[in-house]
């Protein structure tokens, strides 16, 4: 009976399924239940790890960057491109994907099985390359096409295991990005240096292997594919009413802001004089802090309104920009700036597991496909991913002539301006809660 009470709670909650009721019934005392159990728990640290090991090369990039600058010099123009189509295709890609695995749902553990291969395939292929173009095709779009394909479904499934704590799952499973910042970036230096970019590439491939293998097993769906849902049309009504689009603009305004500080942390520490060691310290600051922030703001989520969620993440990252950042003239305050920036600007993701049904509620219980909206979402991150590097550049090349003191009159003054303005942008739904219009 309690089963039957948490399928039916699951089946509310997520309307957007149209799942035959005669089917579910009859498998019903088969399911694991979801929120908890020992399947629920391995799937979410499988998730966990996933997102460690899919998302620990993009965000490494910087390390090889360097690397490769120093050793293909004459194609030192194309190198940065690598990082950019690592992220920028694994964001954008996002909702393509969307739309093929919700239309032809058993496409999603095929996909895994696929993505994996090609992620592993494209390591090993690129510590082979003689070229920056070589590495392009194959670090770069190679690895962000089979990385996706593997992770998405994972983003997707976490939907069916977990309902009540849907928002802390979604955060714990992003936490796994920090968690592989903390470590990969000093690991894959010291194999760069040790022994160059061929065997880092090779040792990162077997690292792949032995970590995605068993998540594959654990990495499942809980709910049966049934014949009501197996070729089930994608729903778009969602983007005809607002919220969706103040959801959205808040995504892409916080982007243009969460991806610049970590890009010049380094370099603006040794702006101000601070040792050598300051800038990498203060990058792994805000990745371990992003590992608290991320299940916190998740946890927030699934307790009150998500934009009170939004309203706490928006204001802690608006105070880290402009107090923390701009005032900055010592290393206690880089790394207090480090460690409010990654704890808030990090749970930033985790209010986005309870954007479909707030729209949902807005716009009369409209059918709401949560899959899709996650993948779009991720897009409007992707927006900020590729365009804030170049922005940036423009911005610093541009001059900064200001008298005022602290972090403020260095040359990096207009990029904290800029972060701290788009961060308060960011908050874009909270406003739309004012209006009623969420």
């Amino acid at each position: 009976m309690e089963q039957a009470i948490i399928e039916a709670h699951e089946l509310v909650d997520r309307p957007n399924e149209t799942t035959d009721w005669t089917e579910l019934d009859q498998g019903q005392h088969s399911l694991p239940r979801p929120d908890g159990g020992k399947d629920a728990w391995l799937f979410l640290c499988s998730c966990f790890i996933l997102e460690a090991l899919v998302w620990g090369m993009p965000f490494s990039y910087g390390v090889f960057q360097t690397h490769y600058t120093a050793n293909f010099a004459s194609a030192s123009s194309s190198i940065a491109a690598i990082g950019t189509s690592q992220t920028g295709i694994m964001y954008l890609s996002t909702p393509l994907l969307a739309l093929l695995m919700q239309r032809w749902p058993r496409l999603r553990r095929l996909g895994m099985y696929a993505g994996a291969v090609i992620a592993i395939t494209a390591m090993v292929a690129a510590s082979f390359c003689n070229s920056v173009s070589g590495l392009l095709a194959t670090q770069g779009v190679m690895y962000a096409i089979g990385g996706m394909t593997l992770y998405y479904p994972a983003m997707v499934y976490v939907d069916e295991w977990f309902v009540a704590r849907k928002g802390t799952a979604y955060g714990v499973m992003w936490a796994g990005t920090g968690s592989a910042g903390v470590v990969v970036p000093f690991l894959l230096q010291w194999l760069l240096d040790s022994y160059g970019f061929r065997v880092a590439l090779r040792v990162w491939a077997v690292v792949l292997v032995v970590g995605i293998t068993p998540c594959l097993f654990w990495v499942k769906p809980r709910l049966p594919i049934t014949s009501s849902n197996a070729l089930r049309p994608v729903n778009f009504g969602f983007m005809k009413h607002p919220p969706f689009w103040i959801f959205l603009a808040g995504v892409v305004f916080q982007s243009l802001s969460f991806f610049l500080p970590p890009l010049w942390l380094p370099s603006f520490a040794a702006e101000i004089g601070l040792p050598k060691f300051a800038g990498p310290l203060g990058l792994a600051v805000i990745n371990l802090a992003n590992c608290f922030g991320a299940p916190m703001v998740g946890w927030l989520v699934d307790r009150f309104h998500v934009s009170v969620a939004l309203s706490i993440t928006t204001l802690g990252q608006v105070v880290a920009i402009f107090v923390f950042w701009g005032l900055t003239s010592s290393q206690a305050m880089f790394y207090m700036f480090a460690l409010t920036f990654g704890l808030f600007g990090g749970g930033f993701s985790s209010t986005w597991s309870r954007y479909a049904p707030a729209m949902e509620k807005q716009s009369g219980n409209e059918r709401t496909e949560a899959g899709l909206v996650l993948s779009l979402m991720c897009a409007g991150r992707g927006i900020g991913a590729v365009i804030t590097g170049p922005l940036s550049e423009a911005l610093l090349e541009g001059g900064w002539s200001s008298r005022a003191s602290f972090a403020y009159g260095t040359d990096y003054g207009v990029l904290i301006l800029f972060s701290g303005v788009f961060a308060t942008l960011g908050g874009t739904a909270c406003v739309g809660r004012l209006l009623k219009l969420l």
